[in-house]
């Protein structure tokens, strides 16, 4: 559908054509237009005369308002971001960074960065693992996770340690409008307890158990529940990190009884390849960054919760 605006400019360039056209001049009462300057008039008509009906259906190209910028202060500008910051700072801001090229306008010193990808201001880390089995471990954890075996199961273990139930001193002030929900800086430590939960890769389903300490006493009393809902007959592959609880006597002891059941231990500072450790992310983000608990029976009401939620409606397979 065209363009009411566009249509409009139409029809009056073809109206100063025409009156200009039928002999009328620029003043008295035949002027064709007599709230439009003499010189736009004519600039019509003597693009009409260059190119015709052509040239009254589009407008004239007009320059920039600013000059675009060279392309050899673009390429100084990014190897400056990229360079050590002076030595005063630990890192270039948009400001330095336009005083440095000779006051440069902030917004295009934005502008540029922007467009390159580069965000001086932002530093990511990361660890690398000392353990001399790291590539056959991650190998064989993606292995399950990828292409697990057939008629086998394969879960992935850890415990979420010192989830703390934190409450507020004062009652917190609601959200209205224009203003945030308000809450006092200090808090009040209601206790701690610790999450182990069990994560079906297939299903994406959670079993979970809340416990006061996490000790080589209470991971396989955590384990017999989740045997229980398993066909004895099924292999069972157990993905888990290096932490002591896992490897203890008692430990072992279970798993003679379950002859069955295979423990895959994710490489040493590797337990990010542990699937449920996204389980606990969502847990943390959604449920208890922001909430206040007045009691550690109300904290622990919430974890198990938000478990159920997750098992009812949330729980994808893992990819």
């Amino acid at each position: 559908m065209n363009n009411p605006q566009t249509l409009r400019k139409h029809s009056w360039r073809a109206h100063i054509i025409l009156e200009l056209g039928a002999g009328y001049g620029l003043g008295g009462d035949h002027a064709p237009d007599g709230d439009v300057e003499a010189h736009r008039l004519w600039r019509w008509w003597d693009r009409f005369l260059a190119e015709r009906v052509d040239g009254l259906l589009h407008d004239a190209t007009r320059p920039p308002g600013r000059k675009p910028i060279p392309e050899d202060r673009v390429k100084a500008l990014i190897a400056l971001a990229m360079s050590p910051p002076p030595p005063h700072a630990s890192h270039w801001t948009l400001k330095a960074l336009a005083e440095a090229m000779g006051g440069m306008v902030i917004a295009a010193v934005r502008n540029i960065l922007r467009r390159r990808g580069l965000q001086p201001h932002r530093v990511k880390t990361f660890k690398v693992s000392r353990d001399p089995r790291f590539e056959p471990k991650i190998t064989d954890i993606v292995g399950l996770d990828v292409d697990p075996p057939d008629h086998a199961v394969v879960l992935s273990v850890d415990e979420k340690t010192q989830v703390q139930a934190l409450g507020r001193t004062r009652k917190p002030l609601p959200m209205t409008e224009g203003h945030a929900e308000t809450r006092t800086r200090d808090t009040r430590r209601n206790g701690t307890t610790c999450l182990m939960a069990a994560l079906d890769v297939a299903t994406g389903t959670v079993v979970g158990r809340m416990v006061p300490r996490h000790r080589s006493q209470e991971f396989p009393a955590f384990l017999d529940p989740v045997a229980s809902g398993i066909d004895p007959a099924t292999e069972v592959h157990v993905i888990l990190d290096n932490v002591s609880s896992h490897k203890s006597a008692e430990v072992h002891e279970w798993l003679r009884d379950h002859p069955r059941w295979s423990f895959r231990f994710t490489p040493t500072s590797g337990s990010w390849k542990n699937a449920v450790e996204g389980f606990f992310a969502r847990l943390t983000r959604h449920r208890l960054t922001y909430a206040i608990f007045d009691s550690l029976d109300g904290c622990v009401a919430a974890i198990e919760a938000f478990i159920a939620h997750h098992n009812a409606k949330k729980a994808p397979p893992f990819k």
